[in-house]
């Protein structure tokens, strides 16, 4: 069974379960509710780890882990298996492809943080880059001077938990209000002074007051990897 590697991979990495949900993305406890994975599930699992053997992974043939090279050699390490895990080698990788969506489309706050397919305005790569499930067109002043309107951002998704932020960090978040009006903004997470089922939102700009915010009106969570500003268009 595919959930059986999965566990078999989690050991291999050295990590808990908890870790796995939080890089990958998947719910917390989405292994011991499931016997199958879906064909997006596997693809989440493939884009975090991709030294991940994905014939492995879906039939249990060959390896677990694709064989990296050493320094100084080209090789095509689609077939290639590990033999030495703890040896220094340079990993040729493909570059990550992140999608760049536009929510201001129809539906495009909505579908941000779903599984749903949403068509993406463009892709962009950029070397190293850690995992990012998107990216997406600053738009206001909140986060002024540190990001101002047509900045880009580069988003991992994560489950909406008190326990899976990191306080501190600068987030994109999609929340309603009361009167179920919809906001996809970024903020710092901080934690509120009212308790843990809350959060506290705080600008850059000191312009904006920060605000607490129940997480049960959070409807969207992911954590910013990087930013991208254009100074010139010349």
């Amino acid at each position: 069974m595919i959930v059986n590697r999965i566990l078999q991979l989690i050991k291999y990495k050295g990590i808990n379960k908890r870790k796995f949900y939080l890089e990958t993305g998947l719910s917390n406890g989405y292994l011991d509710k499931v016997k199958d994975v879906g064909v997006s599930k596997i693809e989440h699992i493939l884009n975090t780890y991709p030294d991940v053997n994905s014939e492995w992974l879906i039939t249990g043939r060959g390896n677990m882990i694709i064989k990296p090279f050493p320094i100084g050699e080209e090789l095509d390490i689609e077939n290639a298996l590990v033999q030495e895990p703890n040896s220094i080698y340079k990993v040729k990788t493909q570059k990550q492809q992140v999608p760049l969506y536009d929510v201001e489309a129809p539906a495009g706050i909505v579908s941000l943080f779903k599984d749903s397919s949403q068509a993406a305005l463009d892709y962009i790569s950029i070397p190293n880059l850690p995992k990012c499930d998107g990216a997406i067109y600053v738009n206001g002043d909140s986060m002024y001077p540190l990001l101002k309107s047509g900045d880009i951002i580069m988003y991992k998704k994560i489950n909406i938990a008190a326990e899976n932020i990191f306080w501190g960090e600068m987030y994109l978040v999609s929340l309603t209000t009361d009167d179920l009006e919809e906001f996809v903004m970024v903020k710092w997470a901080q934690k509120s002074d009212k308790g843990d089922d809350w959060i506290k939102l705080v600008s850059e700009n000191p312009q904006h007051q920060p605000k607490d915010v129940n997480f049960k009106n959070i409807k969207g969570l992911a954590l910013i990897k990087a930013t991208v500003r254009i100074n010139a268009t010349y």
